[in-house]
């Protein structure tokens, strides 16, 4: 007997057929099954149990691993299976800035998306003592990545895709907050402001803001105020541009370090493109999500639930899959390559929620629904947390963990007692577990 066919649209089968399938696979399942037993590759003991449930995972849409994983996972091609990285610190120096163009054009050539923080950059019209010159300020720069990505896609790499970030108190923060009002301008860029807490508690308070160069100053330098703003002013702007433009986002960066698992050891000035993920200098995003309408039962019917149980063996299996696939993928840089061995940072997430909601008949916009998205979020949590701590025993947890300062940062010092009581214990296989 035949079985059905999985995809309930054409527009689907064409996204598979044009964007994912590799040489030879006839239908989506020898997708599942290239990328089940690719990814089962990197267990040194019963691969092959591995490739049948990693497969079984696949199947019927239910766990949706990165797409640079579905499109390249055991094809042989050169390229990576991380869809984005965050690129190395730049410095306000031109060797420093054209390194990071060619990282950034190396990087997207295996298929990554890059992020850059811009904020090292000197603002426009002031001098550059060492060569006497005046700077031209970041956004210019940003056009020179804008068009390397373009060039980049018409070669025939997968569509481009960069985010740039900038501080609050960057001198030229007007002018980055302002870009995307010419529709020609930075075309292949998200960006997002940099927001710190000093900024939105000036914001409350009505007061003025200092724009400063450089960033971070050392103890023998000084931060110069170049000139102040109002900071209610500056809000406003950002909430313009991102009202008529889309553009810019903004990233509660104070608030991301809080929570980092390893903040004592690493900050966070960048995300991937689509800012789901805050990563450190050559960081990357392992990503996979669980697709929650494949795991409601009797769907329609009065007794229609979210199966749980069926979701945390998922949470498991996926777990380890992703943790895999840090160990098969290629990596365009040594730096990456480095990166993410020490962290083992995975990107578990989940998709579906709308459509599981109306499987379960319960509004979007309802106490019910909420309720239910929270409770699955938690037994995500929970589930990868245990399954990472187990996988931690069996092959070792990653390499930069420092238990104790992992367990005071402010996400771990969150989760629930038996998970810590046993992380403190075993220690963890990933720094970072969950996305969405």
């Amino acid at each position: 007997m035949t079985p059905p066919d999985p995809f309930s649209t054409e527009i689907s089968r064409y996204i598979w057929a044009t964007r994912y399938r590799a040489p030879g696979d006839a239908d989506i399942r020898a997708s599942w099954q290239r990328v089940a037993r690719a990814v089962a590759a990197a267990e040194s003991r019963e691969s092959s149990r591995w490739a049948e449930r990693f497969y079984a995972l696949l199947d019927d849409f239910r766990f949706l691993p990165g797409g640079r994983i579905l499109a390249g996972a055991g094809t042989g091609h050169r390229v990576t299976l991380f869809n984005c990285f965050v690129m190395g610190e730049l410095a306000d120096d031109l060797v420093s800035i054209f390194e990071g163009l060619k990282e950034g054009a190396l990087t997207m050539q295996q298929g990554g998306g890059v992020g850059y923080d811009f904020s090292p950059l000197r603002p426009a019209g002031t001098v550059a003592h060492a060569s006497g010159s005046i700077a031209s300020g970041p956004v210019s720069f940003m056009r020179i990545w804008d068009a390397m990505c373009a060039t980049m896609l018409s070669t025939g790499a997968r569509r481009g895709a960069m985010m740039a970030t900038l501080r609050c108190d960057h001198p030229d923060i007007e002018t980055f907050v302002d870009a995307k009002r010419d529709p020609a301008e930075l075309r292949h860029f998200n960006l997002s402001v940099l927001v710190s807490d000093a900024f939105m508690a000036a914001v409350a308070a009505d007061d003025d803001w200092p724009l400063v160069f450089p960033p971070h100053a050392s103890e023998t330098e000084a931060r110069t105020v170049v000139r102040t703003v109002g900071a209610r002013e500056l809000w406003q702007r950002i909430l313009r541009a991102a009202y008529d433009t889309a553009e810019p986002g903004v990233l509660f960066v104070d608030t991301i370090n809080r929570d980092n698992t390893l903040c004592d050891r690493e900050t966070l000035a960048a995300t991937n493109p689509c800012g789901e993920i805050p990563l450190p200098p050559y960081g990357a995003c392992d990503l996979g999500s669980l697709n929650l309408a494949a795991f409601v039962a009797s769907p329609f019917g009065t007794d229609a639930h979210l199966d749980l149980d069926a979701l945390t063996d998922a949470v498991q299996q996926a777990v380890r899959f992703l943790d895999n696939v840090i160990d098969v993928s290629r990596y365009p840089l040594p730096a990456q390559a480095e990166q993410a061995r020490r962290t083992r940072r995975v990107g578990l997430g989940i998709t579906g929620l709308a459509d599981a909601l109306v499987l379960l008949g319960l509004p979007y916009d309802s106490d019910a629904a909420r309720a239910l998205a929270g409770a699955t979020m938690q037994a995500v949590r929970d589930a990868a947390y245990r399954t990472s701590i187990a996988l931690a025993q069996e092959k070792g947890a990653f390499p930069d963990l420092d238990r104790t300062a992992f367990l005071a940062s402010g996400f771990a010092s969150r989760l629930p007692t038996d998970i810590r009581d046993a992380l403190a214990a075993h220690g963890i296989r990933n720094s970072h577990l969950l996305a969405i």
